[in-house]
């Protein structure tokens, strides 16, 4: 098992200075999220040679690997210019990970066309729904291929206000497609927008399970009072946190107890965003709470 971390709270540090700040926070392995100077949030890559090696060379020096490599681009898009757009930054970003010698790239279904295209960036609408599913498989039919070719797993997550938010039918579109390469990530932070029962969804889920990230929230659904106010009434806001173990409402126990169960053995994400005031006291509790969890659970097995 590769237990990571996503650095997206140090993301103010140099790129080159990252790997040894995962080091220092306990880990060997980080999940590299958006950021200006790298993979930006749906723009072309902003990555060239020298770039490349010196990554490759503080990656050495600090002794960390990466352990994905996380774009986000529209490749869901409906508006055809934006998706086509997407695919050739995935294409790139691709070429990225070859180069450094990382194996596993991961990101989201996908929310719709810019929020400037003047269609509603978080519709929901059934007729938005499909379109931007069309448009993600016109991308897969398209990528899926590469990934093959050179031997990169991709990891998918519905994310909360894509055109695909929940166990199902994420589970059974990635079933669909078929790859041994393409497979399904499920995300501790969403997973009250998933379902209500952690332990049937890991379950469900266990055939293509191959990456999870791990973080706390709270059950936006809970009737036992009020858990945010919202204005206006009736938002359809997609709220989630992304906290420190223990400081939400995800059942942990059944979340590792299940994990172990089902003998997952792939990439364990800290993916906390909540605290960037104490990012490394928050890296360096995620990492030993995770551990703890790992020792109690499969060491029993």
């Amino acid at each position: 098992m590769k237990i990571a971390i996503d650095p997206h709270m140090h993301r103010f540090l140099p790129l080159e200075k990252l790997p040894s700040k995962v080091a220092e926070l306990g880990y060997e392995w980080m999940e590299l999220a958006p950021r200006g100077d790298f993979l930006e949030w749906f723009k072309a890559p902003r990555v060239f040679p020298g770039r490349v090696k010196s990554l490759k060379k503080a990656l050495g020096d600090a002794n960390v690997r990466i352990a994905s490599l996380l774009p986000m681009y529209r490749w869901a898009s409906n508006d055809e210019t934006e998706r086509q757009a997407a695919v050739r930054h995935w294409k790139r970003a691709i070429e990225i990970a070859v180069e450094l010698g990382v194996d596993t790239m991961n990101s989201e279904f996908g929310r719709g066309p810019h929020p400037d295209k003047g269609s509603c960036y978080c519709c929901h609408s059934g007729s938005m729904i499909e379109a931007c599913e069309d448009a993600w498989w016109r991308s897969m039919e398209e990528l899926v291929p590469i990934f093959e070719k050179e031997s990169i797993n991709l990891h998918v997550e519905p994310h909360p206000e894509d055109w695909c938010e929940t166990i199902q039918p994420a589970v059974d579109i990635i079933r669909t497609v078929n790859s041994p390469r393409v497979k399904f990530l499920y995300c501790a932070p969403h997973t009250f927008y998933f379902g209500d029962d952690t332990k049937a969804m890991l379950r469900e889920c266990a055939d293509v399970l191959a990456h999870v990230h791990v973080g706390d929230t709270f059950n936006h659904k809970a009737s036992s009072g009020l858990r945010y106010i919202l204005n206006p009434p009736g938002t359809q806001a997609r709220i989630h946190q992304h906290l420190n173990i223990g400081q939400g409402e995800v059942p942990w126990d059944d979340f590792f107890g299940t994990l172990a169960e089902i003998g997952f053995d792939g990439i364990m994400t800290s993916c906390v965003f909540a605290w960037e005031d104490r990012a490394d006291e928050s890296g360096r509790f995620m990492r030993a709470e995770m551990q703890r969890f790992v020792d109690k659970y499969w060491a029993a097995k």
